[in-house]
């Protein structure tokens, strides 16, 4: 019935697109004395948006609200109109979701884990195996399906994760962190395959790495402390930082003095002197050159004093 329910809505919606919108209003999380998240208000429809904080500010726990596994304190969360947690399978059946950590059998191949899943959606087994040919295909796993679980990369690991999230074809899809661990070729696939999936979609991503969001997020929404900070375009984003972005040579000796006075966001090491990044509203020193600032300069000036051993901007 799941799955028939789920055909209806495609057909329905065959040759048009679907608009899913999702509205929080005032959401907060408290966990014991601790507010994790803090009345956030917003609205989210079809694209991309790339949920943006350091480790600690309140993005998974914004995100298992969303996909119903824990309630808000306080505050609602509503899809198209209606209450996600009255809504109940009506809800999950739009929804597809890529934990942090996902669990699977080891033991399983790739495409035992995926009807594993399909199963506990609802989904048919000759639908199911159509569905995950195509998944499989999409996401370059189709060479190893039939491989263990165990003995895939963490890249393919957090592909056959992509596939599980996408198996009932959902319109929201919800990825927490989906690029940790991967390494810097595994990242770029990563991207491009959430940009191929994002069409007639709500796709959330949260990270706390730059680059994950800079290429492919129509909207970027920058979470601290349990609270939206900003939210925009990346253009809008950038426009918001008061300070310009400068490029200036130092000698080696001088750079902790720029450390401490300014905001360093890169340095690189030049056969004349360190090369520095600095973030500053006047020309930090007689030769520094204005340059445009970008999402990782950004990144910095709104969560730099906290980033510590969480600090990656790749």
């Amino acid at each position: 019935q799941q799955l028939n329910d789920v055909e209806v809505l495609q057909n329905k919606t065959k040759g048009r697109e679907l608009i899913v919108e999702i509205e929080l209003k005032r959401v907060t999380k408290e966990f014991q004395k601790m507010r994790a998240v803090d009345e956030i208000t917003l609205t989210m429809n079809n694209g991309i948006y790339g949920l943006l904080g350091v480790n600690g500010a309140g993005k998974t726990t914004l995100m298992r609200m969303l996909c119903t596994l824990i309630k808000p304190t306080s505050g609602e969360i509503f899809c198209n109109g209606k209450d996600i947690f009255q809504m109940d399978g009506e809800y999950r059946k739009l929804l597809g979701y890529l934990p942090q950590e996902f669990g699977f059998y080891p033991e399983f191949t790739v495409c035992d884990y995926l009807m594993y899943i399909a199963s506990i959606k609802g989904v048919r087994p000759g639908a199911a195996k159509k569905r995950i040919t195509e998944l499989l295909h999409q996401v370059g796993l189709t060479k190893v399906q039939n491989k263990k679980m165990k003995k895939l990369s963490g890249g393919m690991k957090r592909r056959a994760g992509i596939a599980q999230a996408m198996l009932n074809n959902p319109k929201i899809l919800i990825l927490d962190e989906p690029t940790a661990g991967l390494d810097p070729n595994e990242r770029i696939r990563f991207r491009n395959l959430i940009s191929e999936l994002s069409q007639d979609r709500l796709v959330l991503l949260s990270t706390h790495i730059v680059s994950d969001i800079e290429y492919i997020a129509s909207q970027v929404l920058l979470m601290k402390d349990g609270k939206i900070s900003h939210s925009g375009t990346q253009k809008d984003i950038i426009q918001s930082v008061p300070v310009k972005v400068w490029n200036c040579m130092v000698a080696s000796d001088e750079v902790e003095k720029c450390q401490k006075q300014f905001k360093v966001s890169n340095m690189k090491t030049c056969s004349d002197g360190i090369e520095l990044r600095i973030l500053s509203e006047q020309a930090p020193c007689y030769n520094a050159r204005e340059s445009n600032l970008t999402l990782e300069d950004v990144f910095l000036y709104y969560f730099g004093e906290k980033t510590g051993d969480d600090y990656d901007v790749l």
